[in-house]
């Protein structure tokens, strides 16, 4: 199978072109102001090296920044409505109650309390109230929000009332986009809702941006499909990424992370990926990384859908020096190539001062003359070294494995850990996009009874975690457990247990 990666950074494109297990070509562009004509000439560069021809490719594999660029950017949202179906009980705590008032002016943001929901047993809260959600979805019309989010407490044991007023809302505003939170989060209200609110409101620019890669990938003259790369690791068709663009938020640092295990052959490792603008850190274990336990924040609002667990700090190639034995964490980003002094630039920067101190070669013109060069390649160390300490969880010894067109500002030795570079480090980013596999993953609460063992209880889960991967793709056989947990909630009556379980596959292709 030939597939391309393509990985969309704030710096650069990357591109590689896979046959079968083997890397046989790839290419790194500037990242553009369009975004698109950056993409189209990565992959036009790796296909060249490559000496391959657009039909013969099967699948292309994209992971992008541009939905968490927008909200960063406070810009290309939607005005967006909440629904909570919670009363009588759950108003006491309102919606987004710690949310940056700027996000929530860009965002356009409302929302309305009405009856529903369920206790954690699923018994219902309240019956539905058809007049009272249409009123709602009326008013939030009126003050101006085009998309709308639905959350129901305890939606992820009971999701029906969820999808009932999904579509008595449909029926009556057929225009009306809508996202579940029981497609998205996991347990916990508030951060369901939010994770809901955030997607419905990328939604429109999700529609554009997977119509963009699409009219690329036909202006090529690739015939094949397109896949997005996802938080965790894995594929999802460009319908699903128009539908849930916060799926993909984390997609770089996972599969920066994802490449490095596969090029290294080591499936246990810390991760250190240096761009031209961060560096992130994270562990990988049996070759995916380790997701955060437990909310995670973006944008400084809490989220609690599956995103790796990283630490992101701010140095890069095109970190800025200054006085004083300070780098970064400013950055001159993808204006790397003219700003910095090895390629005719006028700001010092810190890949000018790995050139001067020998332990890289770029650029088109002489390395400067830099005074207490020493302390600034002890800066740029530090920074990594206290990222690294940050991410470990115990004193195990394990590799770091050195990625991104950055890492050459690091040593043979972080932490009094050994530094490997695995083969096409610089692109293992693209690399994690095209082996990256389809996944399926579930969260539920399930009352063990006399009838229900808990061997039984986790089966039922994983069941519907196969399911997910098979509907989305995956080639059943290749179907695997990546990860699973059953926690008894000893702070509730009788024997209840939270599990969740994460499958992943290949993906199945159908002959061409």
């Amino acid at each position: 199978m030939i597939r391309i990666g393509v990985d969309v950074g704030g710096t650069n494109t990357d591109a590689v072109v896979l046959n079968g297990p083997e890397v046989i070509g790839g290419a790194k562009r500037p990242t553009t102001a369009d975004v698109h004509s950056g993409v189209r000439a990565a992959i036009a560069a790796a296909l060249e090296a490559a000496a391959m021809a657009p039909a013969s490719v099967d699948a292309v594999m994209v992971g992008t920044t541009h939905f968490v660029n927008a909200l960063v950017e406070r810009k290309r949202l939607a005005p967006t409505g909440l629904i909570r179906l919670c009363l009588p009980s759950g108003s006491s705590l309102k919606p987004f109650a710690d949310w940056p008032t700027d996000l929530m002016q860009s965002m356009g943001l409302g929302f309305r309390l009405v009856d529903g929901g369920y206790e954690m047993d699923g018994r219902e809260l309240a019956p539905l109230n058809p007049g009272q959600i249409l009123t709602a979805v009326r008013e939030l019309r009126a003050e101006g929000c085009t998309e709308l989010a639905i959350s129901a407490v305890f939606a992820t044991i009971r999701g029906d009332s969820e999808r009932e007023a999904a579509a008595l809302i449909a029926a009556e505003f057929p225009d009306m986009a809508i996202t579940l939170s029981q497609d998205i989060g996991r347990i916990g209200l508030l951060e369901r809702e939010n994770a809901a609110t955030i997607n419905a409101a990328l939604r429109p620019l999700a529609e554009s941006v997977v119509a963009a890669f699409g009219s690329i990938r036909e202006a090529m003259g690739l015939k094949c499909p397109l896949f997005f790369t996802a938080n965790d690791g894995t594929l999802i068709d460009s319908a699903e990424v128009a539908r849930l663009p916060v799926l993909t938020f984390a997609c770089g640092p996972t599969n920066s992370m994802r490449g490095a295990a596969y090029l290294s052959g080591v499936k246990n490792a810390l991760v250190v990926d240096i761009g031209g603008t961060t560096t992130d850190v994270g562990e990988v274990r049996d070759g995916f990384p380790r997701l955060a336990g437990t909310s995670v924040e973006v944008v400084d609002v809490r989220t609690n859908f599956s995103m790796p667990d990283v630490i992101s700090v701010g140095l890069g190639g095109g970190s800025l020096i200054k006085p004083g034995g300070r780098v970064g964490p400013e950055s001159v980003g993808r204006e790397l190539i003219t700003r910095a002094m090895v390629f005719g630039g006028d700001t010092l920067t810190a890949s000018d001062i790995v050139v001067a101190a020998g332990r890289a070669t770029m650029g088109t013109h002489p390395a400067p003359k830099v005074e207490n060069i020493e302390a600034y390649l002890a800066a740029i160390e530090q920074i990594v070294a206290d990222a690294v300490a940050r991410s470990r969880t115990s004193a195990e010894v394990m590799p770091v494995l050195a990625v991104g067109g950055g890492s050459v500002l690091m040593g043979d030795e972080v932490d009094g850990l050994k530094v490997i570079r695995p083969p096409h480090f610089d692109l293992a980013n693209a690399v994690g996009a095209a082996i990256a596999q389809i996944s399926g993953e579930s969260s539920k609460i399930i009352p063990v009874t006399a009838g229900l063992t808990r061997e039984e209880a986790i089966e039922s889960v994983a069941a519907e975690a196969r399911a997910m991967a098979i509907a989305r793709g995956a080639a059943p056989d290749s179907i695997i457990v990546l990860s699973k947990s059953d926690v008894p909630l000893s702070y509730l009556p009788g024997n209840n247990l939270s599990i969740s379980v994460t499958v992943v596959g290949d993906l199945k292709l159908e002959a061409r």
